[in-house]
């Protein structure tokens, strides 16, 4: 199989909401939730995107050359390329039934670990799709991140105490679902929550705790407070608040306030090893993926996993081989240009 050949299949298995297109912008599929869209006028997706595409990469084919390393160590882990799967939930919702958020979750696992990198995995109204991530996250020897929405606190300390009994290396919160009205609607809601409860969740555990969510250098330093270990500059891709900026805009300054006491993982429009280039230029430890990995499943399931994260780790050598990278500490601001 090729990943040609799993875009090509994923069109026909993936369902009604989502086209497949050629640039997974935002632009056809915008206001469409059910479905993959940005929330209202899909401007929160489609800048996302479209910002990454103002960062270009200053060539330099001028040195010493060896083979490019694109590993990377987080969380007192080794992964081939610094890119992770991004948490996605109801996918048969969102998709088609030909995954379930339990299939889906089984398949991105194992495709991400065998690929040498790892998946976030996410939760649901329904107490089995988080259980079945976590026993699917323990059936790899804990290569996964399991990702808890902002419930209520027992639930949040339950549910943390499950990702540390399957051997997780970290778990997550996507705090910027507390607005999600698709979840109340289903008889669960969520909410915002205080730095002192998310004080007393990383006080009660010795995983780190990552907050996905931030969107402000004020907010990042709410996390740090709470003892957080790592954050995810996120939108939620757009889907939780209309006209939000872009992820990748507002990276670099999150990155200047924080980023010398935690751990900044980004998310949002990344497609390419070449925009995870541009967010490792601008200060970011690493990059999570969302969409492309629902497609790479539906196309081509463990293998197509497979493919798309070659895939981007070839891009990623290509670029950092044609811009004097030989490690990913060498990626630096000075190998970008940004527009205005």
């Amino acid at each position: 199989m090729t990943i040609q050949e799993v875009y090509k299949k994923a069109k026909e298995t993936i369902g009604p909401h989502c086209n497949v297109c050629p640039e997974c912008n935002g632009l056809a599929c915008k206001g469409k939730i059910p479905g993959p869209g940005g929330k209202g006028t899909g401007i929160g997706f489609i800048r996302n995107y479209k910002d990454l595409k103002k960062i270009s990469l200053n060539m330099d084919t001028i040195y010493e050359s060896s083979d490019c390393d694109t590993s990377v160590e987080l969380f007192g882990k080794k992964f081939d390329l610094p890119v992770f799967a991004g948490p996605v939930g109801a996918v048969q919702m969102h998709y088609s039934d030909l995954y379930s958020d339990l299939t889906y979750n089984a398949c991105v696992l194992k495709g991400c670990k065998e690929s040498g990198n790892l998946a976030f995995t996410g939760d649901g109204v329904q107490d089995q799709v988080f259980e079945g991530a976590i026993d699917a996250i323990k059936g790899i020897g804990g290569y996964g991140i399991p990702t808890i929405k902002p419930w209520k606190k027992e639930e949040v300390m339950k549910k943390i105490e499950m990702a540390e009994n399957a051997g997780a290396i970290a778990v997550a919160m996507d705090i910027d679902t507390a607005g999600l009205a698709i979840l109340a609607a289903q008889g669960k809601p969520v909410s915002p929550i205080s730095v002192e409860t998310l004080s007393e969740l990383t006080a009660s555990t010795n995983l780190p705790l990552i907050l996905k969510g931030i969107m402000t250098v004020e907010g990042a330093k709410k996390a740090l407070k709470s003892g957080a270990r790592g954050i995810v500059v996120s939108n939620h891709g757009g889907r939780v608040l209309d006209e939000t900026p872009s992820t990748i805009s507002k990276l670099g300054e999150i990155v200047r306030a924080v980023g010398d006491q935690m751990t900044i993982l980004v998310d949002g429009g990344f497609r390419t090893g070449l925009d995870v280039f541009k967010a490792l230029a601008l200060g970011a430890d690493g990059v999570l993926i969302a969409r492309p990995y629902v497609t790479a499943v539906y196309g081509g399931d463990i293998e197509g996993v497979g493919l798309y994260t070659q895939k981007l780790r070839q891009e990623l050598a290509d670029a950092m081989l044609m811009t004097g990278c030989q490690t990913i500490k060498d990626i630096t601001m000075n190998k970008v240009s940004i527009e205005g």
